[in-house]
């Protein structure tokens, strides 16, 4: 992710939801550190697991391979000069969490052995550490009071999102699918219908709002 920030122009879409992650990964190294989460190990391999996800939609729009449903408004609008970068950010979280968190648990199960309740507890640490940067992020995004009122659209279309939504859809996206994998075509389905679901969310978060 270093290597995206120094790669990408500061303006590009998905430049500006990279420097969000990379302040939440550094934000869960700093919890793992201080012995905040329960289980290192778990809060670790939940940590990676997620983070491979966003890289691989990286790589596949690198190589000119459609990155899955959730991320591909993002990818294709990252250079619209009508969408604001707060627009960008809360585009890739709602990617990130929507789809790839529910689907990082899963994998986090399986790797482990466990079943998705057992992460309970490192799940809700990293939600709540997206929670905390998420006002953070918004006052460093979000245009200044005179032009903040010319766009009220901004302020309609930002508030039809939540994160704890979003964190509460992913949660319950887990169990479902966790409970569905010895019944891989029914799982695939459902896995299908939530790519297709956040990525209708992220086409309607980036909506433009400028020519």
């Amino acid at each position: 992710m270093l290597a995206l920030d120094a790669a990408w122009p500061r303006p590009d879409g998905v430049a500006v939801f990279n420097r969000v992650y990379l302040a939440v990964t550094e934000e869960v190294g700093r919890n793992v550190t201080e012995g905040r989460f329960p289980d290192v190990r778990a809060a670790v391999t939940l940590d990676v697991r997620f983070a491979e996800r966003y890289l691989a939609a990286v790589d596949a729009a690198a190589d000119d391979r459609p990155p899955p449903a959730c991320w591909r408004p993002l990818f294709q609008l990252r250079r619209h000069p009508g969408v604001r970068p707060l627009q960008f950010a809360l585009a890739g979280i709602n990617a990130h969490i929507g789809h790839d968190l529910a689907l990082a648990v899963v994998d986090t199960s399986h790797e482990l052995g466990c079943e998705p309740g057992d992460l309970e507890d490192e799940f809700d640490r990293v939600g709540d550490i997206l929670v905390s940067l998420e006002e953070r992020i918004r006052e460093e995004l979000m245009p200044g009071p005179d032009l903040f009122q010319i766009a009220d659209p901004l302020t309609h279309l930002l508030g039809s999102w939540s994160l704890d939504r979003a964190r509460d859809g992913a949660w319950s996206a887990a169990r479902a699918l966790w409970a569905l994998r010895n019944h891989p075509c029914v799982a695939e389905g459902l896995r299908e219908r939530l790519d297709d679901a956040v990525g209708l969310a992220g086409r309607m978060l980036l909506t433009p709002l400028r020519d």
